[in-house]
């Protein structure tokens, strides 16, 4: 192979890496003053896609999250400041959680397609509440 090419090459990888980074870039979940839930909206493209969320909390609060709409099944993961998964499974979706009580740190809500219904792309709705 010769300079040139493997040059392109180097940096068509380069590209599709920063890309993949960028894609799964965490959002930080704030609230307005005095709210205790927002509803949050995003887009998934597919099983292999999923979105990254980020909320603050406070020792001993109660952090809920619920899918708004039904048009597109979500499953939400949700791990604490420790990095532990939190939060029961059940044989549903998992659309919904409740973690009660919070140990003060960063939460991560990770939201992938439902893998018990049909791959769709779009976007999804769920409200995420703090108390």
């Amino acid at each position: 192979m010769d300079m040139l090419a493997r040059s392109v090459s180097l940096f068509l990888i380069a590209m599709c890496f920063s890309i993949t980074m960028v894609a799964q870039r965490s959002v930080r979940i704030k609230f307005a003053r005095g709210a205790e839930n927002k509803v949050v909206t995003g887009d998934l493209n597919g099983y292999r896609s999923s979105r990254t969320y980020v909320i603050r909390v406070r020792d001993g609060q109660t952090l809920s999250t619920k899918q708004v709409g039904d048009d597109h099944q979500i499953t939400i993961f949700i791990t604490n400041a420790d990095g532990e998964d939190v939060g029961d499974s059940d044989a549903s979706c998992n659309n919904r959680r409740e973690i009660k009580p919070t140990e003060a740190g960063d939460y991560r809500i990770r939201v992938v397609e439902c893998q018990k219904a049909d791959s769709w792309k779009g976007q999804f709705k769920f409200r995420i509440t703090v108390r």
